[in-house]
């Protein structure tokens, strides 16, 4: 999929709003690459701030819808609608800055014509506040177990957002990115599903976004995060049950996000209060079955220390997580308030 020229034949889309901070960065690391892309487009979402104006300055081009789209997958759509004429097509949040070689390692899932997207490992770029720590812990062990096993069945249970590539021609045909949720890329991970396709995931391509660093912000991202899963479960449940390991996949975590949640957050403290505090245990007792693929992450990424001394945070953010997806639950399933306002936080 090299053009005459030696560049991939992929158009990267860059959605973004007041990243003024962020959109320098995130553009030099895609110009940098071992394999670099036919194109790149800055969607300035109609920001307040100086996103544009950066993003001309790196040479890169701009475009501006007449109003702000109000959603990522709003933005998206924008570029790929008429500005898009490559057989690849990438997006990458405004936020997050890519490996040398991420590109070149992505791009080799397209060399099977039954792959559609493709995804890579996610590493926070700032490890400093509890919540950004317990982001990394939570990055390393997922990215490194659970999606390392959904790949070996081609069944990624998500293409993350902030980095995926996909064929444009199956993206078109499955509508593009959705806004009828408030995760795109789950509803279209699970739509490309449907019509047939294969995604996978390459831990070689790496990506490297800004997380929340605040609990304001990350309470945020958990709000829209778990809304968004249980929107998507409501959305597609009928049609994975023709795919058994993504649908089983999909309930398993529904249950265990629920239970688990409710275990943490309500029976742990009152057996505490109500028969011993030795029940507290329960809050770590799952410590070392996390704490060993987290440190062979960590270890292949040099970074054991880093990780050991954000090991505790991972089970804060495991109790904001939990609150967040039983509050979502009451809201989705049982108030029918849905979540219909996009809020991103960094």
């Amino acid at each position: 999929m090299k053009t005459s020229h030696g560049l991939l034949d992929v158009t990267v889309i860059v959605p973004a709003y007041n990243e003024a901070d962020h959109v320098g960065d995130t553009i030099r690391s895609l110009q940098t690459q071992t394999l670099k892309p036919t194109g790149i487009i800055v969607v300035d979402d109609c920001s307040t701030d100086d996103t544009g104006q950066v993003a001309r300055s790196y040479g890169v081009k701009v475009i501006r819808p007449e109003t702000n789209t109000g959603t990522k997958a709003g933005a998206q759509n924008f570029a790929l609608n008429g500005h898009v004429d490559t057989s690849l097509t990438m997006v990458l949040d405004a936020d997050t800055a890519l490996a040398p070689d991420a590109i070149e390692r992505l791009s080799a899932a397209f060399d099977d014509p039954e792959v559609a997207a493709a995804c890579g490992f996610v590493v926070p770029r700032h490890v400093r506040s509890v919540w950004e720590r317990g982001r990394y812990i939570e990055y390393l062990f997922s990215f490194s177990c659970f999606k390392e096993v959904q790949d070996f069945y081609r069944r990624p249970m998500i293409a993350s957002g902030c980095l995926s590539m996909y064929r444009s021609d199956a993206l078109r045909a499955a509508g593009g990115w959705s806004t009828r949720t408030m995760a795109e890329d789950m509803d279209l991970t699970w739509t490309l599903y449907q019509l047939g396709w294969k995604v996978r995931f390459f831990p070689q391509a790496v990506c490297y976004p800004v997380e929340p660093h605040t609990y304001a912000f990350m309470a945020k991202q958990l709000r829209r995060w778990s809304h968004a899963f249980l929107q998507n479960v409501q959305l597609h449940w009928r049609g994975i049950l023709r795919i058994p390991y993504l649908f089983w996949l999909a309930m398993a975590s529904l249950i265990d996000g629920i239970v688990g949640s409710l275990f943490f957050l309500l029976i742990l403290p009152i057996l505490a209060v109500a028969a011993s505090p030795l029940f507290l245990i329960g809050y770590v007792v799952d410590a070392p079955l996390i704490l060993v693929p987290v440190l062979l992450a960590a270890r292949r990424r040099a970074e054991l220390g880093k990780a050991l001394v954000s090991f505790p945070s991972f089970f804060v953010l495991r109790l904001l997580n939990g609150w967040h997806l039983l509050a979502a639950v009451w809201k989705e399933f049982v108030l029918r308030r849905p979540l219909v306002v996009y809020e991103k936080g960094h």
